[in-house]
């Protein structure tokens, strides 16, 4: 009898030791265990009908069907192509009548977007391989409208080929010179801050090339211990930038009279397909107007069709989302305070407003208004406009079509962070979801939203990831003395309502994003918010707040931080603290606070706000002054230190050194081409003068990613150990 009880008790625990879930470990999630599986690379072709993708092991090229999603072509197959051997794929680009392909390999990066590499021509009809250039690696190229020429970059210098003879090489401009002149490709702040890599197109009829050339030899120089390289702070000189045209059967270079204040921008350039017409968007230094000019690549006339001017700044956004289409321009404008659509022709005429949906919703905190997040495009055939928006609620973005009589369907009803990648002609798209618990689906739709195939489910990874003991999300709101704040929660399993948990609040805050959203790769480390999770494990209460001059609930909510950043974002992080200390199952006693970049200054700001209510801190990568930052960003927001130094020496974490409160490490990369280590250096040596204990964590190498081989395992882990001294 006594034998039998003590074998069921050993069965009885074996079962619920089998049934119990698993522990997260750190190095498996830095390792990307738990990432989902992805649909990149989606390249439309131009049939409408298929799209293209290099396969897994970066061998091929291979064609897919949009209503299918079966192969129905190879295009290019790296093992049996005629001519030099190409042993991965890295990138390719279609010629415009899909007979070639420019296969990239070899690639070397340089910054966030730009990178150097080897390309190879390759013919379908005859599977041939051919180099592009044997005079080294080259940058960021275009293919002529015809598919006959190429044009590259290498050494800050444009260069052509040309397929109709022989793919001789002919260079066309020679005053490139490293850290004075750029031709074709962006210095450093317009790559970084207006989100580009190329500055450089073929006129309609492929007989003109023209590009923005940079001056950059009166931007001050900044050392890295790797290297120099133009970077201008706040206040101080950008490049001057202009535009120029080549002939390519005469060889002669104009230069475009295209009105610019001496310090504006040009941050964009454009084909149209009129062969007189390249469209070249310029902004003032202050970037709260944008013109779209239509310039003459022959007569170099620039005609001013579209002036959009708006409250306080641009959003960068706005860059990303305008449309040149073959008879329309589709400009997305906050002009009435709201990001909304507005398509006009080529010659300046407003056609259609694409404004507040009908019924916005009201959930979360959120605004009756409607904001575009995204444009797809503008179907020329059917007056259709695709995008996707936020309607009312910042926290579930779908996809949207307007049509030409105004009327909208939502092609995605349901709740999560929906996008779309459409096809030439829109019929078709690729359709992204996901939700708070759900990792990525990818599917086949048509334009009506009906789903014809689905792609990757990604049930393996939710299966792998519910076999773990994982804390619930649940997304609440935040009231404080000022407004209301969304915010996301992740509790442990065996949360306990009656106890008391110590609170980690992980935020950004900057300006224009969200981090409170109804998707997967929330979280510091995303993967549905894995890193939150394995905190949970470890006792805690994860938290994230979008505080005031975050994006999704329009511009008011967004732009009043403007000209002293930091300021109001941290009294938000400070009162959302003080709201969770008011919980019964918050630990008052026992918060921290972290976040990375921008997330890092709001942490300084917010543990030197001047109310003690944060235990300890993290801060990775931040800027500690603005003065230390690029101009396109920083002024955007702030305007130049000339004009507004208050806003620059008021409000920072250097003059609020004194202030500090709670036990804080700091990390940094020391090679941070972005944010540099010289923000970190300055901020510590006045928490010595300020007698302030702290601890400070050098990457030597890393950039402002901080990551290679160990290196995040190892940042995470001091992270985490920084929190269990101070929290446990």
């Amino acid at each position: 009898m006594k034998k039998s009880v003590i074998g069921g008790a050993l069965m009885l625990l074996l079962t619920l030791t089998a049934m119990a879930g698993q522990k997260l470990d750190l190095k498996s999630i830095t390792n990307g265990d738990f990432a989902a599986e992805t649909l990149a690379g989606v390249e439309p072709l131009a049939d409408g009908e298929t799209y293209a993708r290099i396969s897994e092991d970066g061998k091929r090229i291979v064609a897919y069907s949009f209503k299918t999603g079966k192969q129905t072509a190879v295009l290019f197959d790296a093992t049996s192509a005629r001519g030099p051997q190409v042993y991965h794929v890295d990138d390719y680009t279609i010629s415009p009548d899909g007979s070639r392909l420019l296969i990239q390999t070899q690639t070397k990066s340089i910054y966030r977007r730009s990178k150097t590499a080897t390309y190879y021509i390759y013919t379908i009809q005859n599977n041939k391989l051919e180099p592009l250039s044997d005079g080294g690696p080259q940058q960021s190229p275009v293919w002529s409208p015809d598919g006959n020429v190429i044009a590259f970059v290498r050494d800050n210098n444009i260069f052509l080929v040309k397929l109709l003879y022989d793919n001789a090489e002919s260079q066309v401009t020679k005053d490139g010179r490293a850290n004075e002149v750029i031709n074709g490709i962006p210095d450093w702040v317009y790559e970084e801050e207006f989100s580009t890599n190329v500055s450089m197109v073929f006129s309609a009829n492929s007989q003109q090339l023209l590009w923005i050339r940079y001056d950059e030899s009166q931007v001050p120089l900044f050392t890295l211990p790797e290297y120099s390289y133009k970077y201008p702070k706040a206040g101080e000189q950008n490049s001057k930038v202009c535009v120029l045209s080549y002939d390519i059967k005469s060889h002669q270079t104009r230069k475009l009279e295209l009105p610019l204040e001496p310090d504006g921008y040009i941050p964009r350039i454009l084909p149209t397909e009129d062969p007189a017409k390249v469209a070249v968007v310029t902004m003032n230094r202050h970037q709260d107007q944008l013109r779209i000019y239509m310039c003459n690549p022959l007569s170099t006339v620039c005609q001013l069709v579209v002036e959009d001017k708006v409250e306080k700044y641009i959003k960068e956004e706005v860059l990303a989302g305008l449309k040149i289409t073959g008879n329309h321009i589709l400009l997305p404008s906050e002009r009435d305070g709201y990001n909304h659509l507005y398509l006009y022709a080529l010659n300046g005429q407003l056609i259609q407003t694409v404004g507040d949906l009908e019924k916005p919703g009201q959930r979360l905190g959120g605004v009756a208004h409607t904001i575009v997040t995204d444009v797809y495009g503008y179907d020329e055939l059917t007056g259709d406009i695709y995008y996707a928006a936020l309607n009312g609620d910042p926290t579930n973005q779908k996809v949207y079509v307007t049509h030409k009589n105004g009327k909208t369907d939502c092609l995605s009803p349901k709740d999560g962070w929906n996008t779309a990648i459409f096809s030439a002609d829109f019929k078709y798209y690729v359709s992204t979801w996901s939700d708070l618990n759900t990792p990525t689906v990818y599917a086949l739709c048509n334009n009506q939203g009906k789903t014809l195939s689905t792609l990757i489910d990604n049930k393996t990874l939710k299966q792998k990831y519910d076999s773990y003991d994982m804390g619930t999300k649940e997304f609440f709101v935040i009231t404080t003395p000022d407004e209301k704040f969304i915010a996301w929660i992740v509790k442990p399993k065996d949360f306990n309502p009656q106890k008391k948990y110590p609170v980690i609040m992980y935020q950004y805050g900057g300006p224009g994003s969200q981090q409170v959203k109804n998707a997967w790769g929330i979280g510091m480390s995303g993967q549905g918010a894995i890193l939150e999770q394995y905190l949970c494990q470890q006792g805690y209460i994860c938290v994230c707040v979008d505080n005031r001059g975050t994006g999704g609930r329009g511009a008011d909510f967004e732009k009043c931080t403007y000209l002293r950043l930091g300021e109001l974002e941290a009294r938000d992080q400070v009162e959302a603290a003080l709201w969770l200390a008011q919980q019964p199952y918050v630990d008052k006693d026992r918060i921290g606070i972290w976040g990375w970049s921008y997330g890092g200054w709001n942490t300084l700001m917010a543990m030197s706000e001047g109310r003690p209510v944060f235990r300890c801190g993290v801060a990775i990568a931040p800027p500690t002054c603005w003065r230390y930052y690029d101009t396109i960003y920083t002024e955007r927001y702030m305007r130049t230190p000339q004009e507004n130094p208050q806003g620059y020496d008021e409000v920072n974490p250097i003059a609020r050194a004194r202030q500090l409160h709670g036990e804080l490490l700091i990390c940094h990369g020391l090679s941070d081409d972005n944010v540099h280590y010289q923000n970190t250096a300055d901020y510590v040596e006045s928490l010595v003068q300020a007698d302030k204990d702290f601890r400070q964590l050098v990457y030597t190498g890393r950039n402002h990613s901080i990551y290679g081989g160990n290196t995040r395992n190892h940042l995470f882990r001091q992270c985490i150990n920084h929190f269990n001294a101070a929290l446990k």
